[in-house]
């Protein structure tokens, strides 16, 4: 008798082998059609839908998976073999991932790391996430790139109940999300000499451990107000990434206009929507975002091109920014693919922000000095 196949580290009684994965398909919402095998949790009626976006990365899909700013949406990685390291409890973001579901071309059985806890399969299995495997990502990679994020459905579901379902993915235009994401109670982190507030819009472990470094943080809950945050008299304020529309959180940059000019402020990527959305500027939703861990960004005051890790649907209409006054803000980087404002300052109010992700984890580290720039406007604010 031929002895069956290894199933690999991570991979354990109970697990299908990768020959007796259950055919699936992913549908969109303008009708394209995908085969592929089906991975991960089985969905309820075997059906699964999101907004469906790509990402780039060559590595990090662990992190990308728990990133919260990907709530609502499927995850389809254009790099060819996703799960080849598996995963590790020490990689996660979050404490549990919040996308709908992934889309892989090759998923291996056997991870090779010695990080290695278990098998991206094992882990989607365990974690609740459905995917599908088997897809010519190149192709579906090119279709969204050419029409767009769309919704979609993915799953065992027979292909009219996954059209149906993909035709009826609302998507997350208009939608407030950070509700889903953010801290139920307030908790804190790290032992630094300042005091810094972190609203927790969806923030991730990397961040925290940057910020940790330089501060005592207080993590609180995406709707705290800001009359009880400035009662506490922190030495500044770090306004998170997240996933969803800027433009449903009106509450929430109203909140941060009330901090404007009281104390320092600095935000990445759904962070840095709400300040310029406090500021009076428009935001609006990209064809199908940013997504990836090379996008090269440049400094204006210096020139400097910076790689940089990115996740975000939306993005601040530079024209939009007030330019005198109170609120006057500058834009000082700017996307080198697109043009999209990547970075903003406050010219009369030490506040500055940034779209992409300086902290990486993993990613490039090009842009790690605007925490020492946060750093020197906390001192400011404490002689």
């Amino acid at each position: 008798m031929t002895p069956p196949p290894d199933r690999g580290a991570g991979v354990g009684p109970g697990d299908p082998w990768p020959g007796e994965r259950p055919p699936a398909l992913l549908v969109l919402a303008d009708g394209e059609v995908f085969e592929g095998e089906a991975v991960g949790a089985a969905p309820p009626g075997g059906v699964a839908t999101g907004e469906l976006v790509f990402n780039t990365v060559l590595s990090g899909y662990q992190e990308v998976l728990t990133d919260p700013s990907y709530a609502g949406q499927v995850v389809t990685f254009t790099y060819p073999h996703i799960g080849n390291y598996g995963v590790t409890g020490a990689d996660d973001e979050a404490p549990r991932p919040w996308c709908r579901g992934v889309v892989v071309r090759d998923l291996p059985a056997r991870p090779s790391s010695w990080r290695a806890e278990e098998a991206l399969d094992a882990y989607l299995v365990r974690r609740g996430i459905p995917g599908i495997c088997g897809v010519d990502t190149r192709r579906l990679t090119r279709h969204l790139r050419d029409r767009g994020a769309m919704g979609c459905a993915l799953g065992t579901a027979p292909p009219d109940v996954l059209a149906a379902a993909a035709a009826g993915e609302p998507g997350t235009t208009g939608r407030d999300l950070v509700t889903e994401v953010t801290t139920a109670t307030p908790y804190r982190r790290g032992t630094g000499p300042r005091r810094v507030t972190v609203y927790d819009f969806g923030v991730k472990e990397t961040m925290l451990r940057n910020l940790e470094a330089l501060a005592t943080l207080t993590v609180v809950p995406a709707h705290t107000p800001a009359a009880d945050v400035l009662e506490e008299r922190p030495d500044g304020v770090f306004l998170s990434n997240g996933p969803g529309d800027p433009a449903a959180l009106g509450a929430h940059s109203a909140i941060v206009a009330e901090l404007l000019g009281r104390v320092p402020v600095f935000g990445i990527c759904l962070g840095h929507q709400l300040l310029a959305s406090a500021l009076g500027a428009r935001t609006y939703k990209l064809a199908f975002g940013h997504h990836g861990g090379n996008h090269p960004v440049q400094r204006l005051d210096t020139g400097q091109v910076e790689i940089t890790s990115q996740n975000h649907n939306y993005a601040v209409a530079a024209d939009s920014l007030p330019q005198r006054g109170r609120l006057g803000a500058e834009v000082t980087h700017v996307n080198l693919n697109d043009g999209v404002v990547e970075g903003l300052r406050c010219t009369g109010l030490p506040a500055f922000s940034v779209q992409y992700h300086p902290e990486a984890g993993p990613g490039p580290h090009d842009a790690r000095y605007l925490f020492e720039r946060f750093r020197l406007l906390l001192d400011g604010a404490r002689r």
